[in-house]
């Protein structure tokens, strides 16, 4: 191999590099990073997760929503204390887990007493998850479900077609178990996937499942329409564009840039140096 011959293969070599790092540095911010309101729900086959400190939590990615004052009349609607809450959601064996976890530094169980309120939160899906329905309660035409917890141990299931339409199911198909420790909340809700009835949401209907979440501090005097909200989110229930086949697309294409550069840049040296003899 002639002098020449190396440096046009090195010279090629070096901006095969190049072209590396920057496809390495392009591609990555791409498969790691999600839309700012996904929340990926993993798949834990055998994993019984309704206990909210169940070790299997700890390997399910979460999710940071950030929560706001809801739009409300009542009185002091705007002074709510809740932020941000922590989600995660798991699919196992049929069974749709979603945990919530929230900082609060007072634990409020007890209700009735003048003055005195639960802590409460709750998760809100549309009925109909071929559209994304009124984010207060929903609407007449798109009506949402909502899973109520309450700080003294009540979990219900409920039906809204807007503010002021709340109903609760009489035949409540959710679970919800929570515990609380170092001025953290933590909730699970439970759902088969499929249930039966009318107007509940079917939660393996699609790859994208709208949802919005809410929080009650009870030591502020949150209570009704004096809530932190989140806007909508969804639930990211299929491989969607993040996942390993989109990955394995942006790395194949990468090697096939390298090989592309290295191949011409050597080609287009050596026929050059050909040419000069």
């Amino acid at each position: 191999m002639t002098d020449d011959t190396v440096r046009a293969l090195t010279t090629a070599l070096v901006v095969g590099a190049l072209v590396l790092c920057s496809t390495v540095a392009l591609a990555s911010p791409l498969v790691e990073a999600r839309p700012a309101h996904e929340i990926p729900v993993a798949e834990r086959p055998g994993a019984d997760l309704a206990d909210p400190t169940a070790e299997g939590w700890t390997s399910v990615p979460a999710s940071d929503v950030a929560l706001s004052s809801a739009p409300s009349s009542v009185p002091n609607a705007d002074d709510t204390s809740i932020e941000r809450v922590h989600v995660q959601a798991v699919r196992s064996d049929g069974q749709f887990y979603v945990r919530l976890q929230w900082d609060d530094p007072t634990r409020n169980v007890s209700a009735g007493t003048p003055r005195q309120f639960t802590d409460a939160a709750a998760v809100q899906f549309p009925v109909n998850t071929s559209s994304r329905p009124p984010i207060a309660m929903g609407g007449q035409d798109n009506r949402v479900n909502v899973w109520y917890w309450t700080g003294n141990g009540g979990t219900q299931e409920l039906l809204a077609g807007g503010a002021g339409s709340t109903t609760p199911f009489t035949s409540p198909t959710v679970d919800a178990n929570a515990t609380y420790g170092n001025g953290t909340w933590t909730v699970v809700y439970a759902r088969d996937v499929a249930t039966e009835g009318a107007n509940r949401t079917d939660l393996g209907s699609t790859d994208t499942l709208d949802v919005a979440f809410a929080v009650w501090n009870g030591g502020n005097d949150e209570r009704a329409g004096r809530k932190a909200v989140s806007e909508w989110h969804y639930f990211l229930t299929g491989s969607g564009p993040q996942g390993p086949p989109y990955q394995t697309l942006l790395w194949t294409l990468a090697g096939l840039a390298i090989v592309t550069v290295v191949g011409v840049t050597a080609f287009g040296v050596l026929r050059s140096r050909g040419g000069g003899n």
